[in-house]
């Protein structure tokens, strides 16, 4: 490793392609410059999205004042997959390419995903309630979301259970490979399976009315989620880093900069 002649600040640009510690110390720096204008980019298109959603929005003439669940329900879920892809490709790449920044960037998306997961199963169990009269139905697109919140849970799981990070990654990189594998298995054996006996595929109707205005919503509320999740995962991989290298010359001479 080069030596450092003086303490890293912000300011610094972010070192390229100088070795794997020196990677890791431009995506600390990286990510603490686009962290805020992240957070601040969420901060607006949610606040718009809800707006949109809560109070332009008119009631839709079947499913009433219900469906404004939509505008987080819907988001939630299409986030929580494209997190998922997104963590397993992380973990892959890392995997194959034994690149530890590509580790601790899907180790830091699951926190986030298994929160979408969440929050998408319960807003959808909140509008069937009323809408279809059950908070639960065993259709495709429910269940398959009910394990990517299993997968999410499993891999954080996972890699706090083993203490050596090298050993955790590669488990967890399995793990994210064989649950996109058996993502799309899942999602067409149920469909199937509701085909077969009869069960209806239940999804949630698209309300009627000002599609424009609820398309619109919808839009924001999603790139608003987005911001949201590129800023939480880029403030926990900087934590992640620090975790990992907190004994490296480069993080020492950091904070004992700032001091």
């Amino acid at each position: 490793m080069p030596a450092i002649s003086r303490p890293l600040s912000s300011c610094d640009p972010p070192r390229r392609h100088c070795g794997r510690q020196l990677t890791s110390q431009s995506v600390y720096l990286l990510s603490g410059r686009l962290a805020p204008w992240f957070a601040g980019g969420a901060a607006v298109l949610c606040a718009i999205g809800l707006y949109l959603g809560f109070f332009v929005a008119p009631s839709d003439p079947h499913q009433g004042e219900h469906f404004r669940i939509a505008f987080l329900h819907q988001p939630s879920m299409w986030i929580s997959v494209v997190i998922y892809i997104l963590m397993a490709a992380a973990s892959v790449y890392g995997l194959l390419r034994k690149q530890r920044v590509a580790a601790m960037l899907a180790s830091s998306l699951a926190p986030t995903g298994a929160l979408f997961a969440f929050l998408a199963l319960w807003t959808g169990s909140l509008w069937g309630k009323p809408i279809w009269g059950t908070w639960w139905v065993w259709e495709a697109r429910l269940a398959t979301e009910m394990l990517v919140l299993f997968l999410f849970l499993g891999f954080i799981a996972l890699h706090e259970t083993i203490d050596d990070y090298r050993r955790a990654d590669r488990a967890c990189g399995l793990l994210a490979l064989v649950g996109l594998v058996g993502l799309p298995l899942l999602y067409f054996s149920v469909y199937r399976w509701s085909l077969y006996y009869g069960t209806s595929n239940r999804s949630l109707p698209a309300p009627t009315g000002e599609t424009s205005i609820i398309a619109t919503g919808l839009f924001v509320m999603t790139l608003g989620l987005f911001a949201y999740t590129a800023a939480a995962t880029l403030t926990r991989l900087r934590n992640e880093i620090l975790k990992r290298e907190r004994s490296s010359d480069w993080v020492l001479t950091h904070f004992r900069g700032q001091q």
